[in-house]
C-alpha cells in the first residue's frame, strides 16, 4: 500500500476509531455504567457488569488504538466483536437504528484484514526492529 491509498487507508482508520473511542466508548467508561450493563443482562450475558465493562474497554481504548495503528488488529477484533454484539441488538429496530453498528463492524473487519497501514505505529515499530 503506497501513496494515496495509504493516507485514504490512514483516513479511515484514524476517523472511525476516534469517533468509536470519543463518541461511544468514553460516555460508557466515565459514566454510570449501571443503566449499560442491565441492557447488557437483558440480551442475556451473565455477569452483565463485567460485560459492560468489556464493551466499554473495547470501543475506548480499542478504537483508540486502531486510530493509532497500535496493535491495530488485536483492537479491531475485540471493536468488531462488540459492533457484532450491537449489531445484534439491534436486529429488530429500523435499519437507521443498526446502521452505525453495521459501519463501524465493517471497518474492524477491513482493518482486521488490512491491518494498520504504513502510516501506523506497529509499521514504525517493525521499522525500528528491523
Amino acid at each position: 500500500m503506497t501513496g494515496r491509498s495509504a493516507v485514504g487507508w490512514t483516513l479511515v482508520r484514524v476517523v472511525f476509531g476516534l469517533t468509536l473511542a470519543f463518541g461511544h466508548g468514553l460516555g460508557k467508561v466515565t459514566g454510570d455504567m449501571s443503566g449499560f450493563a442491565e441492557g447488557v443482562g437483558k440480551m442475556g450475558f451473565p455477569a452483565p457488569m463485567f460485560f459492560a465493562w468489556c464493551a466499554a474497554l473495547a470501543e475506548f481504548l480499542g478504537g483508540i488504538a486502531v486510530a493509532l495503528g497500535l496493535l491495530t488488529r488485536p483492537a479491531a477484533l475485540f471493536s468488531g466483536f462488540t459492533m457484532l454484539v450491537a449489531l445484534f441488538r439491534h436486529r429488530a429496530d429500523p435499519f437507521g437504528r443498526m446502521e452505525l453498528s453495521l459501519l463501524y463492524l465493517t471497518v474492524m473487519v477491513a482493518v482486521l484484514l488490512i491491518g494498520g497501514g504504513p502510516f501506523s505505529l506497529d509499521a514504525l515499530l517493525r521499522r525500528k526492529k528491523s
